[in-house]
């Protein structure tokens, strides 16, 4: 006899709210059943009442972790669109830039992994470390995460040098640590016992479902659109991208290590190979057109798509996200598997459900009529916002107003 059991969508071992339904029988987990919807920021819609420049606040504003993902994304779409080319110390200074957000990332999912399986010393571990690089962070941008630094044909303001020095010395020493962190994961039988052929994702799975980043590398999936697309500084660096084959949930965390790795010597070739140079490509007016970015996001192929009508603001703006496509991997990785074992493998593929929330309008299924616009969207969620402000007996000047 199989039960149904709910995991979220307020779950201790979720960051964000999202609702999983589990079909077992006993300990076995024979079905799997995601329902995502509950965040709403409205990107794509607000982004059409805004200039191209103010879209890049908006933008960090999708994942607090892949903020300079996001803005680059972007970039490299209105680029697309412009053809243009960033002066080299821009793409060195995106390269140096989305690299450390890239050993942040990863340190953050480590020491959440750790969490995860009760291994609360490596957590402690990989977030000391971690602290760091966004140390580093915010003194070359003036944020640790949200660097408001891009914008189209460039970066706003440029690196100071002189921390230079100190950055490749954060680096060597994050070096160690990682492969600290990698011995101890490949020296403790408590985690091989919690993680090795755990939450497989086969190749083939991988290829169907078409996962994206780590999770597809875990999986013997040769991808990376640093070097499949190149842009910014790769051509001009040493790394090699890391392919695993096992698929499981220690592969994923060995591969996120391992890049880390190959993180830190990208970061120290552009620092000492740095050009000179202007660090902005001038534009002063965006035609008609349209255009593609494609970024390798620390969880993966990040898209962004511009449509643009001559004006000031796009007449369209999408976002794919890699943990779109990520997140349904689930219904091949989880099924099969103990009840104990899924909080890991849905983390596994480090999920941020939040970049996956773009809903435009409501749909009928049958006869495809939209039953609710944008607008109504936003409108409905004013006067819900409002009636609970009344209920509340909170303040009127939280009834606020968006212009669209």
């Amino acid at each position: 006899m199989s039960t149904v059991i709910p995991i979220g969508p307020f779950h201790p071992l979720q960051d964000e709210p999202a609702n999983f339904l589990l079909t077992v029988e006993g300990e076995k987990v024979i079905n799997i059943e995601a329902n995502l919807g509950y965040i709403h920021k409205g990107h794509e819609l607000l982004g059409q009442s805004k200039t191209y420049d103010q879209i890049f606040i908006q933008t960090e504003r999708i994942c607090g972790i892949c903020s300079i993902s996001h803005t680059v994304c972007f970039a490299h779409a209105v680029e697309d669109l412009l053809g243009i080319q960033v002066p080299k110390r821009a793409a060195y200074i995106r390269t140096i830039l989305g690299e450390l957000e890239r050993c942040h990332s990863h340190l953050l999912w480590v020491g959440l992994a750790g969490h995860f399986l009760g291994y609360n010393t490596v957590f402690m571990w990989a977030w000391k470390y971690r602290e760091p690089v966004l140390d580093i962070l915010e003194a070359l941008t003036g944020n640790r995460r949200t660097a408001s630094i891009m914008k189209v044909g460039g970066v706003r303001r440029d690196l100071n040098e002189d921390h230079f020095p100190w950055v490749l010395e954060v680096m060597s020493t994050i070096r160690g640590q990682t492969e600290m962190l990698l011995n101890a994961v490949n020296d403790d039988p408590v985690i091989h016992s919690r993680t090795k052929n755990v939450g497989v994702l086969t190749y083939e799975a991988a290829t169907d479902w078409c996962v994206v980043g780590p999770t597809a590398r875990a999986s013997g999936v040769d991808t990376d659109i640093r070097r499949d697309e190149p842009y910014g500084a790769y051509e001009e660096v040493d790394w090699k991208v890391i392919v695993l084959k096992d698929g499981d949930v220690f592969a994923k965390a060995a591969v996120r290590l391992l890049e880390i790795l190959e993180s830190v010597k990208i970061v120290e070739q552009c620092v000492k190979q740095f050009p000179k140079g202007p660090i902005v490509t001038e534009v002063k007016h965006i035609p008609v057109g349209e255009g593609i970015g494609r970024y390798e996001a620390p969880r993966g192929e990040d898209i962004h798509y511009v449509r643009s009508n001559g004006t000031n603001m796009p007449e369209r703006w999408k976002v794919r996200a890699p943990s779109y496509v990520n997140i349904p991997s689930f219904h091949a990785s989880c099924i099969g598997g103990s009840i104990s074992d899924v909080t890991i493998t849905l983390a596994s593929c480090d999920p941020c459900y939040s970049c996956t929330e773009r809903m435009a309008a409501v749909v009928s299924p049958d006869s495809r009529k939209i039953l609710y616009s944008g607008a109504d969207l936003v409108r409905m969620g004013q006067e819900k916002t409002r009636a609970i402000a009344r209920e509340l007996g909170r303040p009127p000047e939280l009834n606020l107003k968006l212009n669209l």
